[in-house]
């Protein structure tokens, strides 16, 4: 996974994951992984897969474009968006989470530290009806304005 064409194609599996790929995980990441991001945190490459495998069954028509990536022997940073329609909200337009994955790579290659960082405040939680309300009034009354001190 360190060189450069295993990085490509662990972007090229997250591009093109499907329900069917979940399967595919202990491909990238070891068998003892840890995985954090704003909801979960665990470890293990079948936790890593029921993450996933649990997006497939609460989001419509999920799909991950990475936008840039930098990355070494040791580890990786990926941009990315995670484009989707959520099935709770009864609006059916597409939603999208901009996030950073800073992946390490054990010895062999493979994934063994995956930490996602993406603001779920601003890119769900201020997308809601009420709560978004208050957390956009909040945002307002908090803000820096320049000229006033």
């Amino acid at each position: 996974m360190a060189h450069t064409s295993s990085v490509e194609q662990l972007i090229a599996f997250y591009q093109t994951l499907t329900p069917q790929g979940i399967t595919r995980f202990a491909e990238f990441y070891s068998d003892d992984a840890y995985f954090k991001d704003p909801f979960n945190e665990v470890h293990g490459v079948e936790a890593v897969a029921a993450i996933f495998a649990h997006m497939f069954r609460q989001v419509e028509a999920p799909r991950f474009v990475v936008s840039e990536c930098i990355a070494d022997t040791r580890g990786a940073m990926l941009l990315w968006e995670f484009h989707f329609r959520a099935r709770l909200s009864g609006r059916n337009r597409e939603q999208l989470i901009r996030g950073v994955s800073h992946l390490r790579f054990a010895p062999d290659g493979k994934i063994n530290y995956h930490r996602d960082y993406w603001d779920a405040a601003e890119e769900l939680y201020m997308k809601l009806p009420l709560l978004g309300g208050l957390l956009r009034y909040l945002k307002s009354a908090f803000a820096c304005r320049p000229g006033r001190v």
